[in-house]
């Protein structure tokens, strides 16, 4: 079943670039990127989502995210559109510190699609009072206007 999940996730996924390839029209886009030093940078905005997060700052761990209604998001509830949706939906989702707890990823993979569209693949870890959360995640990174966001995000 695991199988299928991530199957039907990366095309899922691979829709949502193909989305957002046709709504930046107004981004400015580099035609390609180095890998390590773009790798380094998804790495610090993975970093610094953590940081957010645990500090219970749930704005700021939206920072990582593209702050567009073009971004997408896939989890148990379905698909969410939007930034401000995806927002409202971690608001609700994480209440409180109890719910939001402390946040490690572990990252298995980040790979390039194409010119500066990088997919990363790993696991998320919440250690909460409530109980802990475990998941897996493949997240799509687009360097716009000189930032790496994320403008896919399929977790579950």
């Amino acid at each position: 079943m695991k199988k299928y999940i991530l199957v039907f996730g990366f095309a899922i996924i691979t829709y949502a670039c193909i989305s957002v390839r046709a709504d930046v029209g107004d981004v400015t886009v580099v035609e390609s990127t180095d890998y390590e030093s773009a790798k380094t940078a998804i790495l610090n905005v993975m970093k610094d989502q953590e940081v957010a997060w645990n500090n219970g700052d749930l704005e700021g761990f939206m920072q990582g995210y593209w702050k567009s209604d073009s971004l997408k998001f896939y989890g148990s509830n379905g698909l969410t559109k939007g930034w401000q949706n995806t927002l409202n939906n971690y608001k609700r989702g994480y209440p409180t510190k109890a719910q939001t707890g402390t946040l490690n990823f572990v990252i298995n993979d980040i790979s390039r699609i194409e010119n500066n569209n990088f997919w990363v693949m790993g696991e998320y870890h919440l250690k909460r009072d409530v109980g802990d959360a475990d998941g897996v995640f493949i997240i799509i990174f687009k360097r716009i206007n000189g930032e790496w966001k994320i403008i896919a995000d399929m977790s579950c």
